[in-house]
């Protein structure tokens, strides 16, 4: 049936194409019975509606690159390939507005946009693979976040195919509609479980004229919380300030990247400014300012494009680089009210003491509060079983300091049984009737969010 819906081409059975598509970003493994690579919403409509009859689980996938778990068919059935449903179908400046399908990657349409002098603004660290189609799903955020927002502050209107194969149109191309019920809002960040995404409209801003770049030498994590908290609070706002801790630094010594790093560096602010070139310089002087009163061991400045990508690759080195230190790693992505982010860290830090054989490395987005704390184990069920129960307790926390167990990366099924954490059992309740409206049988990425 689905090669006659499809086509034979665009259905992938055997089983060394199927196993392509059993993993994320979390390693899981679970292999799909059937992969679908769809090149219309048409498509989309008649395999839901198939699968709605059948009862077949259908498990949306863009680049597979998310970190919780979002696009692995845990129960089987079908995976939706949406990568053949990559064209920018309109980017139209007069609106500020772009439209495209999911499978457009995140920096191809930046690119684009920029060709008209024009921004989308989110940027996730994967920005160069992955799509605006899992972007919207998970609700991504980015390095850009403090400034800029999220995924969800960029979204006007979607096309979506509900779990029966009905079309539904969300929101509107205009940059201002309050009529009715926001469904755009609540089928941004959904993880695939309310409704598949086949055309999403985007709002553009201006390009920025001018970009600076700021790395920042720390002897102690507290002068560098201290400086970003500063900034924010003179009524500055960076494009970017990204924290890196001592156990990050470490790893990133010697690794492939240009900056080198003095020894007796504990903590880095990574620091972004834009805007017009007056505004940009003035506000460069400022910060300076700021961060030279926290005896900062030292500034870089980037003097070019090429000066700022080196400084950047300080910060894109990170991931792997961790894998130094230990084979396998968990990557959490908690949030926190930025007064409360040096509380957190010392959490953290108290937490490990209980886990000595555990490693911890500390990055991200500080501005927003947003931390992506790494948890590094040796293999052995011992040492997963010691970094889930770290996890947990990181967690607790969070939600006990006012945070969020997940700023970016949504919750999938990794993060799943802890939702209760942070979602009282009255809202929780109204979320799984929402889920139980829209996909009555329970086929849309099934086994996420909830347990």
């Amino acid at each position: 049936m689905l090669n006659r819906l499809v086509g034979k081409e665009n259905v992938l059975s055997r089983l060394e194409d199927r196993i392509c598509y059993a993993y994320d970003g979390t390693k899981q493994k679970c292999i799909p019975d059937v992969v679908v690579r769809p090149h219309s919403t048409r498509h989309v409509s008649d395999i839901l509606r198939y699968a709605n009859e059948q009862e077949i689980p259908v498990y949306p996938r863009g680049a597979g690159s998310g970190l919780t778990g979002g696009a692995v068919p845990v129960q089987g059935g079908i995976v939706l390939d949406f990568t053949q449903m990559n064209q920018i179908l309109e980017i139209v400046p007069e609106d500020l507005t772009a439209t495209v399908e999911p499978g457009v990657v995140t920096q191809t349409l930046q690119n684009e946009a920029a060709k008209y002098k024009l921004f989308y603004p989110p940027d996730p660290a994967s920005a160069a693979f992955c799509t605006i189609g899992g972007n919207v799903a998970e609700c991504s955020g980015g390095i850009t976040g403090l400034k800029y927002g999220v995924t969800r502050d960029y979204i006007l209107s979607l096309e979506v195919v509900l779990a029966d194969g009905s079309v539904i149109h969300t929101g509107r191309k205009t940059l201002k509609s309050v009529t009715g019920y926001d469904l755009t809002r609540l089928f941004v960040g959904s993880e695939g479980t309310l409704g598949i995404f086949t055309q999403i409209t985007v709002k553009l801003i201006p390009l920025p004229e001018k970009i600076e770049t700021l790395l920042v030498f720390f002897t102690t994590p507290h002068d560098a919380v201290k400086t970003a908290s500063q900034i924010i609070s003179n009524n500055l706002l960076p494009r970017a300030l990204e924290f890196i801790d001592k156990s990050s630094i470490d790893c990133i010594k010697g690794y492939d990247q240009e900056i080198q790093i003095p020894e007796n560096v504990n903590a880095i602010l990574l620091i972004d400014i834009d805007g017009k070139e007056a505004s940009v310089k003035t506000e460069v002087s400022l910060i300076e300012k700021i961060a030279l009163e926290n005896q900062p061991l030292s500034v870089v400045y980037a003097k070019n494009p090429k000066e700022r990508d080196t400084l950047w690759e300080v910060r894109r080195v990170i991931s792997p680089a961790l894998y130094n230190i230990a084979p396998f790693k968990i990557n959490e992505d908690i949030c926190v009210p930025r007064s409360r982010i040096l509380e957190t860290l010392n959490r953290i830090a108290e937490i490990h003491k209980r886990y000595p054989s555990l490693k911890v490395a500390n990055f991200g987005h500080i501005g927003d509060g947003n931390i992506h704390v790494n948890i590094m184990y040796n293999r052995g069920d011992q040492q997963r079983v010691m970094a889930e129960k770290m996890i947990e307790e990181i967690l607790r926390t969070t939600v006990e300091l006012g945070g969020t167990i997940s700023g970016e990366h949504g919750i999938g099924n990794v993060k799943s049984a802890y939702v209760p954490l942070e979602i009282p059992p009255h809202e929780l309740r109204i979320m799984k009737d929402i889920k139980n409206l829209l996909d009555p049988k329970g086929l849309l990425n099934p086994g996420k969010i909830f347990v």
